[in-house]
C-alpha cells in the first residue's frame, strides 16, 4: 500500500473533491475527511478513477459497515482505518492486475473483488467464497451499486470448475495453499496475484490532519 500521509499541503495536491453524502448511513460526518484521504491515495497509486468511482468505493465502504453487525463481515468498525486497510489497500493491486476475467478466491466480502470490479467495469470479476452471508452481502451490493460485471458465488474453490486469466487471493490460506488450489483454475498463460508479504511501517494516516 503506497504511504500517503496527509500533509496540510495534500489537498493542493490531489483537489478536494465534494461527495454527494445521499445514500451514506455509517459514514456521516467523515465523509469529507475520508473522501479526501481516498482522493489522495488514489493519485499516490495512480489511478485513473473518476470521481464517480471514488463515490461507488465510499458507498461500498458505508455498506459494509452498515452490514457489518448482522453479517459480520469484518473486525474492523472504524471507518477511517476500514477505508485504509481495505479499500486503499485492495487498491493497491490494480496497476499490477493482467488483463482478461478474474477470479478472487476466499474473497469475503468482497476484496478485492468488488474493489476491482468498480475500478475496472470492463473487467469481469467473480468472487468466490464458501461463506453463504458473504456471498449474499456481495450480492445486494453489487446490484445497488450496478456491477453489471461482478458474479458472486458461494462455493469452496474445489468445487468450482471455471477458468480465468487472473486469480487473485487476500485473505484465504498461505501462499503455498493458494497456489495449489488455484492454479488448477488458471486458463492457459493466467496468472497468479496474492495480495500476500509484510505490511509496511505506517507514519500517519489520519483523516482528520
Amino acid at each position: 500500500m503506497s504511504d500517503f500521509t496527509k500533509t496540510s499541503s495534500s489537498s493542493a495536491n490531489t483537489g478536494n473533491i465534494r461527495i454527494d453524502p445521499t445514500g451514506f448511513v455509517k459514514l456521516g460526518a467523515q465523509l469529507p475527511a475520508l473522501a479526501n484521504t481516498l482522493a489522495q491515495a488514489v493519485n499516490e497509486l495512480n489511478l485513473p478513477l473518476s470521481e464517480t468511482q471514488q463515490r461507488t468505493l465510499l458507498l461500498y465502504l458505508d455498506q459494509l459497515l452498515l452490514w457489518n453487525k448482522a453479517y459480520n463481515l469484518t473486525a474492523i468498525t472504524d471507518p477511517e482505518e476500514a477505508l485504509i486497510k481495505h479499500i486503499i489497500d485492495c487498491l493497491a493491486i490494480i496497476t499490477h492486475l493482467p488483463s482478461g476475467s478474474l477470479l478472487d478466491i476466499g474473497t469475503g466480502a468482497g476484496m478485492p473483488a468488488v474493489i476491482i470490479a468498480i475500478c475496472q467495469p470492463e473487467r469481469q470479476c467473480t468472487a468466490l467464497d464458501s461463506n453463504q452471508k458473504k456471498i449474499r452481502f456481495i450480492k445486494q451490493i453489487s446490484s445497488e451499486l450496478g456491477l453489471n460485471n461482478m458474479q458472486p458465488i458461494a462455493s469452496r474453490i474445489e468445487a468450482h470448475d471455471a477458468s480465468y486469466d487472473v486469480v487473485t487471493s487476500r485473505a484465504f490460506a498461505s501462499l503455498i495453499d493458494f497456489v495449489e488450489v488455484a492454479q488448477p483454475r488458471l486458463a492457459d498463460n493466467g496468472y497468479l496475484c496474492a495480495m500476500k508479504g509484510k505490511a509496511p511501517a505506517m507514519k500517519n494516516y489520519s483523516a482528520g490532519q
